[in-house]
């Protein structure tokens, strides 16, 4: 899978050399880092975020094509009664098995670029010169190619920990084997142009506009 080069850039329009389309900003991180804090932060000032992790999961609503491929890879054990994807026991075979999980990551992550370039031309069409595409896997799925920048949001692992149990209800082995999945927050921090601290130290907002003002 292709890395990130994790070279400083002197301003992200370095990367748009034609001037064509929106900048693209990757949002990433680990699970519990709290990239959605973020990107609300974001939307909140105005500019356009497409979550990718959302998409996916919608996608296995809307894509018959994607659904089926999965059955075919998975068996019906992974439907509910209503033909609907149970996404419990899908998540129980993937993350249990790295083979099974890099052979859902293929056919997923295709899907999810298409209706990132959908969402990205609708947001143009609206006016975005800069679009964030928050994706927790964006380094591991090489979404970040596509990125003109990436911001990575970081916070401590017992932070992290705490802050998935209390919202999914998950053991801790359960968080340490969604996070096994991930690069380790040293990987994607130093790979990435930017880094926001998330622990409840750094105050968001102010953080989130000096960095914007790179990007103008």
């Amino acid at each position: 899978m292709p890395e990130y080069c994790g070279m400083s850039l002197s301003t992200p329009r370095d990367k748009n050399l034609d001037g064509t389309g929106a900048l693209v900003v990757g949002l990433t991180g680990g699970i519990g880092v709290g990239k959605s804090v973020v990107a609300q932060v974001l939307r909140t000032l105005g500019h356009p975020v497409f979550d990718a992790d959302a998409a996916a999961r919608e996608l296995y609503d809307r894509d018959a094509a994607l659904l089926q491929a999965v059955v075919d890879r998975f068996g019906r054990q992974v439907l509910d009664a209503d033909g609907s994807l149970d996404r419990s026991v899908l998540a129980a075979l993937v993350f249990s098995n790295p083979t099974a999980l890099a052979d859902l990551n293929a056919m997923v992550h295709p899907a999810v670029a298409r209706a990132f370039l959908s969402w990205k031309s609708a947001a143009e069409s609206n006016g975005a010169a800069v679009v964030f595409r928050e994706a927790a896997i964006l380094f591991e799925s090489g979404s970040h190619e596509d990125c003109d920048w990436v911001w990575a949001v970081s916070a401590p692992w017992p932070l992290r920990l705490q802050r998935v149990q209390t919202r999914n209800g998950w053991s801790v082995a359960e968080v340490e084997a969604r996070a096994a999945q991930q690069w380790p927050a040293e990987k994607v921090n130093a790979r990435s142009d930017e880094v926001i601290l998330n622990d409840g130290s750094v105050a968001l907002v102010p953080h989130v506009l000096s960095l914007l003002k790179k990007l103008f």
